[in-house]
């Protein structure tokens, strides 16, 4: 009220004073309307801000997924880098150009190479043999603390070359537990075809024919069905695949989880001890048994199982050969007086294995065909059998 009787009103949005309750009314619509209209435009601007946040997140998450993924591709060899024979060339060429390698020693070792590899066969430069007969006489006559050790049949040690250092320990172990197989005549039907050791490329063709037979194709998918040419990891999996390809009897364990403190797997220890013992018991201390040796994979590495001692505490000592090995250390052990110091480099107790999962690929005898084509048929659905 004014004075003269007029109404006044105020606006509680502006404080404007207004006669008219009429005009009141439209300007406080005008003030609503142009908040309406700020808030949906502050609205869709976030919204917008934020699609374009989720964008960015999710093509920074695709490229990290690539970088990842190519990551995997070279570790595993799957990057279409090339395999065996360029890393070998590559390889010797880096020597000759550090000057640890003369011209004429690479043309020599090139042209031998390309010619193992023409026939599919191993080179034998990282071959060491003898090494199960020396251990046998050495345990006979030197070590006082074991009770008893199971050895397998002969085994020659095969170590990882300039063609495959980095990615070849699978195919190194296939090419130990076979140079046992083809001394024990049991196998001789099943290797007639392979009466030499094969090179690397060559065991990458022979694993690549037991998939196009039809073995594993989940695992062949993994590879694209491709392995030759590559410097493709391998595992337990595909030494199955292969040896019974040939009709040769094996089985995968698999040692899923720990079953010792610490993170130990002394189950493990236990099945490669009956594995040995079983009807190879008796009062003797060494028992060179006719059993082959065992492939043991882990994440990342594989070595050849070669026996195992039980020392007079009754603790187990598993006898590895390991790929990584050079052949001047594995020699050492075929020294006559040997005082035990290089027998380390095969020991492994069990607190030496404390990785998550193990596997092993065990043989043991010959498959009929029947059987090979049912086994085929299987590991379309292979599922490994499971230690508790």
């Amino acid at each position: 009220d004014i004075g003269n009787g007029e109404q006044l009103y105020e606006c509680p949005m502006c404080s404007l004073t207004c006669t008219n309750i009429q005009i009141l009314e439209e300007h406080v619509d005008l003030h609503l309307e142009e908040q309406s209209f700020s808030e949906g435009t502050d609205l869709e601007l976030a919204q917008r801000l934020q699609l374009e946040e989720e964008k960015q997140q999710r093509s920074e998450e695709e490229k990290r997924e690539r970088e990842e993924f190519k990551k995997l591709q070279r570790q595993y060899g799957l990057d279409n880098s090339g395999g065996y024979k360029q890393q070998f060339l590559k390889n010797m060429e880096r020597e000759v150009d550090k000057g640890r390698m003369q011209p004429f020693e690479y043309h020599k070792r090139k042209a031998d190479m390309m010619e193992c590899l023409a026939f599919g066969i191993d080179d034998g430069k990282t071959k060491t043999s003898g090494v199960i007969e020396a251990l046998c006489k050495y345990y006979q006559n030197e070590n006082k603390d074991v009770r008893h050790v199971w050895l397998s049949t002969g085994v020659d040690h095969f170590h990882s070359s300039l063609g495959d250092r980095g990615w070849g320990c699978g195919y190194r172990n296939f090419q130990m537990l076979l140079s046992s197989l083809l001394q024990n005549t049991l196998y001789n039907d099943c290797l007639k075809d392979t009466t030499l050791i094969p090179s690397i490329p060559k065991i990458q063709s022979m694993i690549e024919d037991a998939w196009r037979e039809g073995f594993d194709p989940h695992g062949a998918s993994h590879f694209n069905n491709r392995l030759h040419g590559s410097k493709a990891w391998i595992g337990a999996s595909e030494i199955y695949s292969l040896l019974t390809s040939l009709r040769i009897k094996c089985q995968i364990i698999d040692f899923h989880k720990p079953t010792g403190p610490m993170g130990t797997h002394p189950r493990l220890f236990e099945w490669v001890l009956r594995y040995y013992s079983t009807d190879n018991e008796g009062g003797a201390k060494v028992v060179c048994t006719s059993r082959p040796p065992i492939y043991l994979q882990h994440q990342g590495h594989s070595r050849t199982v070669v026996g195992i001692e039980e020392k007079k505490n009754k603790t187990l000592c598993l006898l590895l050969f390991d790929p990584g090995c050079p052949s001047q250390e594995m020699q050492k052990l075929l020294k006559q007086n040997s005082d035990g110091t290089s027998l380390k480099l095969l020991q492994k107790f069990v607190g030496s294995l404390k990785k998550k999962q193990y596997q092993i690929v065990a043989v043991d005898g010959v498959l009929s065909l029947e059987e090979k084509a049912a086994r085929c048929h299987a590991s379309q659905v292979l599922t490994s059998e499971k230690i508790p």
